[in-house]
């Protein structure tokens, strides 16, 4: 009965219209019991730590996911793995569980929009069935032929002429061809045409082997007539046989070819086509695929000023930097035996050695060299081939033994030159459908993709039309469920692994909506993220949508918008970790605000964000770039003046990370740090000798092993084992800091090898992980664990929380002042050795500024920070701003890409990008502080701005 009405009290049980959880345990989780409606939209909320992803995803989707897995037979469940039960009391009125989280959904370089949403798939198929081809030589438009229809073509156009049928065999390859020239004499053909030249087939007949041939089996020779219309016909079927579907007709006085074929064939170049299928259209798939780059875009090339940097030096001292200077390895006995060949050494400075000797040294030869000096150490002749320096380097980049990447120093990726970064081969490129390619539609921003489908059939010829209708049907209804959450501005071709974590999921809704299911639990997990307040109701009318198919929605949530849209409101606290996981209150948003909560207080106005009284002045010096024009930017020039707490704003795919995370920060980093990220392109920089530090903070997660914790990562634990292994008891024993590691042998305890927990193996049902029996979870063995600083042994060191561990390190500085900052970034909660795999998105990302804000800031620091408010509440917004602003108050700079209002306001200056995202933005539309950019009537970040009742006194002038 499930999903046959949304009104529980005429088709439902009471006990169905619900989710009930009793006793959930899961993390910080007091052993609560929730109640939560079914087929509504329901937002879960609170501080970050407050258990509200323990409640939606590691309580309810888990327990979700692991009934759906014992469904399968025990055999089947063996190869599955097994999904460890939560820890909760009972659960039920559960559906079936789906999971839209913060993820990039793939690093795969093939993966992009349009292969993910399977658009794509249908613009193959639509061009394998529908496509008109052309020829890639002559542009014509390619024809096929039928044995018929071409002898009736030969006897209207050639009556009466002397003509010779042929049979094409080779097509432009090298080869000597002795052994296919005795096959087509003992099959009884007694001429060919060679590279133009018709001639006798002897025996042992060859051709030179390093010349590219044509070769045509000589099938007739006769001249055309009526009468010999059986004879001809004959000819035709067997020129077609042994040319494979094709065959040329050549008169005897005139030397210029015809061509006929069964396949696409061009009636000109005599080029043909096979027949095309969706793979032929795929950059996946060898027939489809560009065979230079491979189906990726882009290929590897080497920066000749980079490994060679000063043509003065010789190989032996350095010259090829990449090598390094002379030893005895390999590439250098290589070189040696090059040098040789080409008469020079490795001390002739490389400016000296011949330009064809430096070729083969950077490209490699195709003759084999022959070593003195051997792998063996013997003085024999060693025969190898040798592929050249940037060979060597490429494949060292690919392989794992590059661990610190500094092939890629010489070794940079470009837009592949024979397609064009469109992936496709130049067959897959010249089929159109109303002059466009598929590389074409799959280039075009989503919105006008949209449009240049509309009345697309209209222009379609009848046959066309009446293939492609329920295909475009298709495309359409995805395509429309994309745009409906405001991913507008994306293109089919862009790459999977460069979208944020909020486009992903977005894009993952928009499939989820176009599979038309009912009777599920959608759990998603901020939505909103990286979306600009001007797109937020589309995404939340996506999510009513998805209600109102019979759906229950629940979402994890801190947007105001979002949550004043809910059907009800969970509201977890009162506050983080330890001191959170209990439900604070819950109802319609009408009954949160009445309630004494945190999230009340901020959504009610009775606490707010402060906005500064003054802006401040910064220290009159800037950073200026022009002429940025990287992917959507249109020649820009912005600047940003340093000493002040910046804000970045637009809409989604307005431009903003282009011009910060792509152009900016990779100029700073190679200017100060020599890194090796190219910006995209710009004409140039002005003030780079104004700041000495740049600090980015990206939203790449932690270690995602139990073994990391807030500790290792932002390397406090080093210091404390340094600190543990200069007490005296340490000296006495002879203990050095490794024996302090959970990760190695010495200190650890090896029942558990410093896990402290034993999985125990339960075959075809879920692992059961158990403490450790020997240590009882503590990590480390008896003797590791006798060493105590103030009666704490290092076992209990990792167990306090960053609040215990500030009163307890605070007379040791170096570890006090990581703690400090940590408990300063609203981290306080959270435990030392708190695996990573139980923190929250904004917990992790929080321990990762706080790593970088601990370090020492020179006060002409730049920081840049990409939407750090994903996760957080707004009582840890207003902790995250209280950190920037001491950051700036000390001389230095923090750019901040951000959407969020309470950010947006507290900025000293605004640069708004857009107007649009896609091809549509990457305009500056204003800079200036908030006030003066909620006056600029075409921002939309200034419209919102307006709205606020900070700068509702604006709208007076």
């Amino acid at each position: 009965m499930l999903g046959e009405s949304r009104t529980p009290d005429v088709r439902e049980p009471a006990e169905a219209a619900r989710i009930d959880i009793y006793g959930a345990r899961v993390h910080n989780l007091k052993n609560i019991d929730v109640s939560i409606p079914r087929n509504k939209l329901v937002v879960i909320t609170g501080l970050s730590g407050s258990g509200k992803s323990s409640l939606a995803f590691d309580t309810i989707y888990a327990e979700g996911q692991r009934r759906y897995i014992e469904t399968f037979s025990a055999y089947a469940r063996q190869f599955l793995g097994s999904l460890e039960r939560p820890d909760v009391d009972k659960i039920t009125g559960l559906s079936p569980v789906i999971s839209i989280e913060q993820k990039t959904t793939s690093r795969n370089p093939r993966s992009t929009v349009g292969t993910v949403t399977e658009i794509y798939d249908f613009l193959r198929l639509l061009y394998a069935r529908a496509g008109e081809a052309f020829s890639y030589v002559s542009g014509e438009k390619m024809v096929r032929w039928t044995d018929s229809k071409i002898l009736e073509k030969i006897l209207s156009d050639y009556e009466g002429k002397a003509v010779y049928i042929l049979a094409p065999v080779v097509k432009g390859r090298k080869g000597h061809y002795k052994e296919l020239f005795e096959h087509l004499r003992r099959k009884g053909f007694i001429n060919v045409r060679v590279d133009g030249e018709i001639t006798e087939i002897k025996h042992n007949m060859r051709v030179d082997r390093y010349k590219n041939h044509f070769i045509e089996v000589v099938i007739d020779k006769l001249v055309v007539e009526a009468k010999d219309r059986k004879r001809l016909e004959e000819s035709v079927k067997l020129a077609m046989k042994q040319g494979s579907n094709v065959m040329m007709l050549i008169e005897k006085d005139n030397r210029e070819p015809r061509y006929f074929s069964r396949l696409l064939m061009c009636p000109v170049s005599g080029i043909s086509y096979s027949e095309p299928a969706p793979h032929s259209f795929s950059f996946n798939s060898p027939q489809g695929a560009c065979p230079k780059c491979k189906g990726l875009g882009v290929i590897k090339i080497a920066d000749l000023d980079k490994i060679i940097p000063d043509p003065k030096l010789s190989i032996y001292k350095g010259g090829i930097l990449p090598l390094g200077k002379h030893r005895e390895i390999l590439i250098f006995w290589q070189l040696e035996a090059l040098a040789e060949k080409y008469g020079f050494t490795l001390k002739t400075n490389i400016e000296n050695i011949p330009e064809e000797a430096l070729d083969a040294i950077l490209y490699g030869t195709n003759e084999p060299l022959t070593l003195k000096n051997t792998p063996l150490g013997t003085a024999s002749g060693y025969y190898m081939n040798f592929n050249g320096v940037i060979k060597y380097l490429q494949d060292k980049q690919d392989s794992e033994s590059d661990d610190e990447g500094l092939s890629g120093r010489y070794i940079t990726e470009a837009k592949c030159p024979e397609c064009n970064g469109a992936r496709l081969n130049k067959e897959a490129l010249h089929y159109r459908i109303d002059g466009k390619n598929i590389a074409e539609l799959a280039g075009m921003d989503l919105s006008v993709l949209s449009g240049w489908l509309v009345g697309l059939e209209d222009r379609l010829s009848d046959k066309q039309k009446q293939i492609a209708t329920e295909i475009l049907k298709e495309i359409r209804s995805r395509l429309g469920f994309m745009l409906d959450v405001g991913l507008e501005y994306l293109s089919l071709d862009r790459s999977a692994s460069t979208l944020s974590g909020g486009e992903s999921q977005r894009i993952r809704l928009a499939t989820q909506i176009g599979s038309q299911l009912v009777n599920v639990l959608y759990i998603l997990d901020e939505p909103s993220i990286g979306l600009h307040q001007r797109d937020n109701h589309r995404l939340i009318e996506s999510l009513k949508q998805l209600r109102d198919n019979g759906n229950s929605v629940l979402v994890v949530e801190h947007d105001r918008d979002m949550m004043m849209a809910a059907d009800q409101i969970i509201d977890m606290g009162p506050f983080a970790g330890r001191h959170g996981g209990k439900v604070v209150s819950q109802g319609s948003p009408e009954d949160i605000l009445k309630s004494e909560s945190l999230t009340a207080e901020y959504l009610r106005g009775i606490k707010t964000i402060p906005v500064p009284e003054k802006r401040r002045e910064g220290n009159g010096k800037s950073i200026k770039i022009i002429g940025a024009k990287g992917n959507n930017l249109k020649n820009i020039s912005v600047e940003f003046p340093l000493g002040k707490l910046i804000c970045v704003t637009g809409v989604s795919g307005s431009g903003k990370s282009t011009l910060v995370n792509e152009t900016l920060y990779p100029i700073l980093n190679k200017h100060i740090y020599n890194g090796v990220a190219e910006p995209l392109p710009y004409k140039e920089i002005i003030g780079l000798e104004n700041i000495d530090k740049v600090v980015d903070v990206d939203q790449s997660p932690l270690g995602r092993t139990p073994r990391s914790n807030p500790a290792t990562y932002t390397k406090l634990f080093d210091e404390i084992r340094k600190l543990f292994a200069e007490l005296p008891e340490s000296k006495i024993r002879n203990y050095k800091p490794g024996r302090f590691s959970f990760n190695i042998a010495g200190g650890r305890c090896e029942t558990c090898k410093g896990g402290g927990m034993q999985i125990i193996e339960m075959n075809f049902l879920p692992d059961v992980t158990v403490e450790c029996p020997d240590c009882g979870g503590k990590r480390y063995n008896r003797e590791t664990l006798e060493v105590r600083f103030k009666g704490k042994s290092i076992s209990d060191v990792l167990d306090m929380t960053i609040n215990q561990s500030v009163e307890f390190f605070e007379n040791i500085p170096k570890i006090y002042q990581k703690v400090r900052m940590m408990q300063q970034v609203g981290l306080g909660y959270i435990k030392l050795g708190q695996s990573s795999t139980t923190l929250s998105g904004g917990e992790s990302q929080r321990v990762k500024l706080s790593s970088e804000l601990a370090r020492k800031d020179t006060g002409k620091t730049l920081y840049i920070l990409d939407e750090p408010t994903t996760g957080l509440h707004f009582e840890d917004i207003r902790v995250l701003l209280e950190v920037l602003n001491k950051l700036v108050d000390r001389g230095n700079t923090v750019i901040v890409i951000e959407h969020n209002l309470d950010v947006v306001k507290a900025a000293d200056y605004i640069i708004d990008i857009g107007p649009e995202g896609g091809s549509r933005g990457g305009e500056v539309l204003a800079c200036g502080t908030p006030e003066e950019i909620a006056l600029v009537k075409k921002s939309y970040t200034g419209q919102f701005l307006l709205m606020e009742p900070e700068f509702k006194h604006l709208k007076k002038k």
